[in-house]
């Protein structure tokens, strides 16, 4: 082919790569395009000079987050003082979605919005054929007067149409089974990424998945999705018991018992409405994980109903007791500093952590971080009292709480002053 296509294959966002790995290799027309995987920054340079030689263009891709956001921008501004025609940089992912001008002014010709397999197999046709791009849907660039323009949403994909990663290339992990959340916390970018209905992997894909993997002697099923218990759930809020039972029984056939299943712990969650008997029945049945992860987020119901969370502080108690019944573990995110937090919504997240912890579970401490194109986006970065960090603290010596929330809450702050000004320092 005329062109090679090398990307920022950092771990943070490999997964995301996984996936659009995962669409090229399924499209004969690209059987023979050269890929390359570059783990670290500074190799950058030199895979794009080796690649250069044989190529008349390569095409770098890029996915990162908002929290990657300075990481990058130092990347792109070492790609772009030594190059000008000779790559085409693409950026996709939870920022350039959110912030694509602001992701092309940091040095990218084309941001891909929202989802990217469809948009990435069209726009590396019209690459390599010397075509115009500026008509795909689903992108973003400047025009030649610098104006941000944008082609306009593509329709939502069929994830059964794409393997969720590449089979050729020996990039595994974990398997999406779920895409889309009806939630739409306010803090969450989800929903604006990858739409509010749910969409489901059939259990005939992923179970062809999991053969593949079998037959790699990876053993392991772990799956991403916003919320485990919900896979079948036409709206995602209402659970279908009995098609999480027949995709966890038909994964075990697969695996039988020399292979371990994941389900409701990392890289994935669980609701605490949606922890019942019955769930974590199917859990203790079938699966291997030894814990579950459940979002709460706060103590005080009043930050709940403001953050559009859809459960009730009392939701988290009765899934944690369950849970621990259950003879699991219970790891308990909670937000730090979500907007509007006063005092006594302080008191009432400091009070559920002491009594979550009293009754066996971990808290998993997050600091609030504004994202772009959320309804939270412009509010100010999360900040920690003196009692609450004390609580914390504390919590942290005994073993109950654990996480990056100090340097999530210097991260914070850099993004609220991003997403306000507009600029980076």
């Amino acid at each position: 082919m005329k062109i090679s296509l090398v990307l920022y294959y950092d771990k943070p966002n490999r997964y995301s790569f996984n996936a659009l790995v995962g669409a090229i290799e399924s499209d004969d027309y690209f059987q023979d395009l050269k890929v390359s995987f570059v783990t670290h920054g500074d190799r950058l340079i030199a895979e794009i000079e080796e690649v250069l030689r044989e190529y008349e263009k390569v095409v770098v891709g890029v996915s990162f987050a908002t929290t990657q956001l300075w990481d990058t921008h130092a990347v792109m501004r070492k790609l772009r003082e030594r190059y000008s025609c000779e790559i085409l940089c693409i950026a996709g992912g939870p920022h350039p979605t959110g912030d694509p001008l602001g992701s092309l002014r940091m040095g990218f010709d084309i941001v891909v919005v929202g989802e990217g397999e469809a948009t990435i197999l069209d726009l590396l046709k019209n690459i390599e054929r010397g075509e115009d791009f500026k008509d795909i849907r689903g992108i973003g660039f400047l025009d030649d007067q610098g104006k941000y323009r944008y082609t306009g949403r593509r329709p939502w994909i069929d994830l059964d149409k794409y393997p969720p990663f590449g089979i050729k290339s020996n990039k595994f992990g974990p398997i999406e089974i779920t895409r889309g959340c009806p939630y739409a916390c306010y803090f969450c970018q989800t929903p604006q990424i990858l739409g509010g209905r749910p969409r489901h992997r059939s259990i005939d894909k992923i179970c062809e998945c999991v053969r593949v993997m079998k037959d790699k002697n990876l053993r392991d099923f772990r799956c991403i999705t916003p919320n485990a218990f919900s896979y079948g759930s036409p709206d995602g809020k209402k659970l279908s018991i009995s098609k999480v039972e027949e995709l966890l029984s038909n994964i075990r056939g697969v695996l039988k018992t020399d292979g371990r299943i994941f389900f409701g712990s990392f890289p994935s969650e669980v609701r605490p409405e949606h922890v019942t008997k019955e769930t974590l029945d199917l859990v203790l049945k079938y699966a291997n994980n030894d814990n579950l992860i459940i979002g709460a987020q706060s103590g005080s119901q009043r930050v709940l109903n403001s953050c559009h969370r859809g459960h009730t502080v009392e939701d988290v108690f009765t899934a944690v007791d369950l849970t621990i019944k259950s003879g699991f573990k219970a790891n308990v995110d909670f937000i730090f500093g979500l907007p509007e937090e006063n005092e006594e919504d302080i008191r009432l997240t400091l009070e559920a952590m002491e009594k979550l912890g009293e009754m066996g579970a971990r808290i998993h401490a997050h600091t609030f971080m504004p994202l772009p194109q959320t309804p939270f986006a412009k509010a100010p970065s999360g900040k920690i009292s003196d009692d609450l960090r004390a609580t914390i603290k504390r919590l942290v010596s005994k073993g109950e709480v654990y996480g990056d929330w100090k340097e999530q809450a210097r991260i914070g702050e850099n993004i609220s002053n991003y997403l306000k000004s507009g600029k980076l320092s």
